[in-house]
């Protein structure tokens, strides 16, 4: 069965960053810089690669598993940058607004789950005038023990709106946000618009690949 004739979902979960509003790569290119000045020399690819999607907390952990230490605590130093990083303003990903409006249409309910405090996507949402469409329900990795790729947070995001998890679709960008997904038992569409989007590693997480938020309405059985 395709995935156009799949019965549509109850809920959608869109994660933020990559998939509403364009941040990945100023994002990542910063903390390149950061990791490189602190002597963890580490390129904007790989940032890209390894650490999209996921908390800072994760991040750091995961930077300081052996002897190293980064010398500054990373959730701190990038919630203290944030107008810094993302004041001068984000753009929206292409043709979200069409996704939201058929949701409207159809009355489909949706939220928002992030690896983001809940500070950094007013912020990055309310720049791009998207926040009015998402902000009744924002849900953050801050909110549960584990962030991606771990299910927490979409189990919380789909407990808290009132829906078994078989009923959701996720839409995300990220490996880890991919793997998240498929592990709370949601089907899961995964952007890869971005030059630097793995499609080939987004599949293998499970994640049903396009590349055009026009399709996504198709995809999930709303047009």
């Amino acid at each position: 069965m395709s995935a156009s004739t799949q019965m549509h979902p109850g809920l959608v979960i869109f994660d933020c960053d990559g998939v509403l509003v364009n941040t990945e790569e100023r994002a990542n290119r910063v903390l390149a810089e950061w990791f490189s000045a602190a002597g963890h020399d580490v390129t904007y690819e790989y940032c890209r690669r390894v650490y999209s999607g996921r908390s800072m907390k994760s991040v750091q952990e995961e930077i300081e598993a052996g002897d190293y230490r980064l010398g500054f605590d990373l959730t701190e130093r990038w919630y203290g940058s944030l107008e810094e990083i993302f004041g001068a303003g984000v753009d929206a990903i292409p043709h979200i607004e069409h996704v939201v409006d058929t949701l409207r249409a159809r009355n489909v309910p949706w939220c928002v789950a992030s690896s983001a405090r809940i500070e950094k996507m007013h912020l990055t949402l309310g720049s791009t005038g998207l926040l009015s469409h998402f902000g009744h329900a924002l849900y953050s990795s801050t909110m549960v023990e584990r962030g991606k790729p771990f299910p927490d947070l979409f189990l919380h995001a789909a407990r808290e709106m009132g829906f078994e998890p078989s009923s959701c679709v996720v839409i995300e960008d990220s490996v880890p946000g991919t793997q998240a997904g498929v592990a709370a038992g949601m089907r899961v569409f995964s952007y890869h618009a971005d030059p630097m989007s793995d499609r080939e590693a987004l599949a293998a997480a499970g994640g049903l690949p396009f590349d055009d938020m026009r399709e996504l309405p198709r995809l999930l059985g709303l047009a």
